[in-house]
């Protein structure tokens, strides 16, 4: 039966007590992670999110009441214990903070008993994930969880405390707002008061963090709450964080230099790492003819090589019939893996297939100095000896390349020599790789949409120097545009925003709005540009994801206290719900549910 703590007063945290406490009497509280009965003494390992602290009954220190509820006690019971602080009497448990010492206890309270756990409470678990996830209340007792989360409480407040400091105001913006779908789909919220309309939760603060800008406000950011309804993936929610910020009277560099040193702060408050200031830069451009991907991993090297030059002329179609449709062909070497299994290579292919490549060409380089290749047999040996010294083949090295129109080589190798190096055990976990990414395209082409449509949204500011280009060929604008990337990841991005009218209006009409659709969408925006609009640029960074890396997590939801599954839905509360009829009545809304028919 549970008993109040009514007169006691908890003294500690388990996990704050040591060496230097030895001697004082204690009131500690906390879950019970495990007892062990030896007779005539209790042993219990005590757990609070501080950590964990172990407590001997003996009958001659706390009565016979007290060591009869010892007895009792069982995994996850709350209890509270009075006692006293001791050196431990066996070893000291070396993988505890609290190994050196002990609490003798002298009086124990069980605060609430409990049903034997789905699962231990324990850092390493091998519980599958959707049972952890149904009963995550039990799953935010792991240590390794708690650690996560209180790391994460300590980055926004470092967060805070910096950029307040810098002279960013942190500001609030609306959470029910006007659906502008452009990008990933509204999660919409019906009216009451406004029957057949709809508020959209927002998916970034970004046109009210515009028009703090408008009204005079110079530095704002939030610790901003996102809802985007699309498919999710390991670093992705329905649901998410993101460091939000916009500077007035700025241009790239100023963000940038703002971002770094806020990122620099978080590093080394939070695990103890020195960023090296200034983080490197490289244009878009350069990212993908490297590496395949605008967020590239700079832990290990494989970049691609473009060799279209060297092969424009060969006898291999595949290579060839690329090029005369305006692709390329680019490779990567694979050091030291000339022999690998030619079910591992097969395997190599169907992967990137799944990216769009038709097939996957290779060369292995026999330790003897002759080829392997799956396309020798249509080239001279000159030109497979060109081929190989362009791709800086030796001894021992299995060359693969791909071959189509640009984007799809890209997205390929990029994915390719990160599947590569995974295999290969070649990426460093320890390493932490920051970079800019600048220079991105404004524009990208829609086959969908049969039209433009802006790579990061309609308010991005062109690089001046392409400006005149907006009329003659969209899709070579570069934008002022940079995005933050670590160890392969796109941590955040920004931009500098448009704030000449005549930009704007030339943008919009550029992705095929008319002025009127341009006002329907953004007509608040549009009039307040009217009235004097400054200079602004901004970026946001999304927090779990930094938190995720910075613990080194294989997903978001180690670090999100409550997080959603794939198909957007709760295990432990089941949401998505049906809802009561009554409340849709009251809403005015007729549900038109369509069965699926096979």
């Amino acid at each position: 039966m549970a008993e109040s703590m009514k007169g006691l007063k908890r003294t500690h945290r388990c996990g704050e007590l040591s060496a230097a406490n030895i001697g004082e009497t204690v009131t500690v509280m906390g879950w019970v992670q495990k007892q062990r009965n030896k007779g005539g003494i209790i042993f219990v390992d005590l757990r609070d999110r501080a950590g964990i602290l172990q407590v001997i009954f003996e009958e001659s220190d706390c009565g016979e009441e007290n060591f009869a509820k010892a007895e009792k006690l069982r995994s996850e019971f709350v209890v509270a214990v009075v006692g006293r602080v001791e050196k431990r009497a066996a070893a000291a448990n070396e993988n505890l903070s609290t190994g050196e010492i002990e609490v003798r206890a002298e009086q124990v309270r069980i605060l609430s008993e409990a049903e034997t756990p789905p699962f231990p409470i324990e850092a390493e678990t091998k519980t599958k994930e959707e049972l952890r996830l149904k009963y995550r209340y039990l799953d935010l007792r792991r240590p390794n969880l708690q650690k996560n989360l209180m790391l994460r409480s300590r980055i926004t407040t470092t967060i805070r405390s910096h950029l307040t400091g810098e002279g960013f105001l942190e500001i609030e913006t609306p959470m029910l707002t006007k659906s502008t779908p452009e990008g990933a789909r509204d999660y919409l919220v019906p009216s009451r008061v406004h029957p057949g309309s709809f508020y959209a939760l927002p998916q970034s603060p970004q046109i009210f963090k515009q028009l703090l800008m408008c009204s005079g406000y110079d530095r704002y950011f939030q610790i901003a709450r996102c809802f985007r309804d699309e498919d999710l993936r390991a670093d992705r929610q329905p649901e998410f964080t993101q460091v939000d910020m916009e500077l007035s009277f700025v241009d790239v560099d100023d963000v940038i230099d703002a971002t770094e040193r806020m990122v620099a702060k978080v590093c080394k408050e939070a695990i103890g790492l020195d960023v090296e200031l200034p983080i490197k830069r490289m244009t878009w451009q350069e990212a993908m003819d490297r590496f395949g991907s605008d967020k590239p991993d700079t832990r290990f090297g494989m970049e691609l090589t473009d060799v279209s030059s060297v092969v424009a002329d060969c006898g291999f179609g595949v290579f060839t019939s690329a090029l005369q449709n305006g692709g390329s062909v680019r490779g990567i070497n694979v050091k030291g893996e000339a022999e690998m299994p030619r079910k591992k290579i097969d395997a190599l292919v169907e992967f990137a297939k799944g990216y769009g490549a038709k097939g996957l060409a290779y060369l292995s380089v026999q330790p003897d100095g002759t080829y392997k290749s799956s396309f020798a047999k249509f080239m001279t040996e000159e030109e497979l000896q060109a081929l190989v010294a362009a791709m800086g083949g030796e001894k021992g090295d299995l060359l693969l390349f791909a071959a189509d129109k640009n984007k799809i080589v890209y997205n390929v190798l990029g994915a390719l020599r990160i599947e590569v190096a995974k295999q290969l055990e070649l990426i460093d976990n320890n390493k932490f790789n920051f970079l800019w990414v600048t220079e991105f395209p404004l524009l990208e082409w829609s086959d969908e949409e049969n039209r433009f449509v802006a790579m990061h949204h309609p308010f991005t500011m062109p690089m001046d120097e392409d400006l005149a280009m907006l009329d003659t060929d969209p899709g070579k604008v570069r934008a002022k545009a940079y995005d933050i990337v670590l160890n392969g990841v796109e941590l955040g991005g920004g931009s500098v925003r448009i704030f000449q009218p005549e930009v704007q209006e030339k943008m919009f009409e550029v992705l095929g709005f008319t002025k009127e659709a341009a006002y329907d969408r953004f007509g608040f925006l549009i009039n307040a540009f009217k009235y004097g609009v400054p200079p602004h640029a901004g970026l946001a960074i999304g927090l779990d994801r930094f938190v995720m890396l910075l613990v080194k997590a294989d997903s978001i939801r180690e670090v999100i206290a409550f997080p959603k599954v794939k198909d957007a839905s709760c295990l432990m509360t089941e949401a998505p719900n049906v809802v009561d009829e009554a409340q849709l009545k009251e809403l005015q809304i007729a549900l038109d549910l369509q069965e699926d028919k096979e």
